[in-house]
């Protein structure tokens, strides 16, 4: 069966690639938001799957340096979590830009992210290591 069979025959505002995502149904769970002071806007996805949970841990506690370890897990993290970031007024929402802006953020965005990253990982991945 090829691609549009397959994306007409799902059923009415099913999303595509929801199913078998996420790990134990939580891929119907609504994505959190975390503000900063500035009225910025970061939002989350409220599932990982477990390949991604098994790969973020390995990379905390793996063989680089360990502040280059720890740096490339938070990255990893907003990589794998961020839905979407407002900033001043200005929504990112593509992967790629959302990244590149993670990498070029000022050190009080990026304090903003890692505590966001730390309330998220505690409310909705609470066996997971912070970073």
């Amino acid at each position: 069966m090829g691609r549009r069979q397959r994306q007409r025959s799902r059923p009415a505002g099913a999303t595509p690639g929801a199913a078998g995502r996420g790990g134990g149904g939580s891929a119907a769970l609504p994505p959190s938001e975390h503000r900063d002071a500035d009225g910025g806007v970061l939002v989350l996805r409220a599932s990982l799957p477990p390949a991604a949970r098994r790969e973020y841990a390995a990379t905390l506690a793996g063989g680089l340096h360990r502040e280059d370890a720890r740096q490339r897990a938070i990255e990893m993290l907003f990589e794998r979590l961020a839905v979407s970031w407002t900033i001043q007024g200005l929504a990112i929402e593509r992967q790629r830009e959302l990244l590149a802006r993670y990498r070029m953020a000022s050190a009080g965005e990026r304090d903003f992210v890692l505590r966001a990253l730390r309330e998220h990982l505690a409310e909705h991945f609470p066996e997971m290591e912070a970073p």
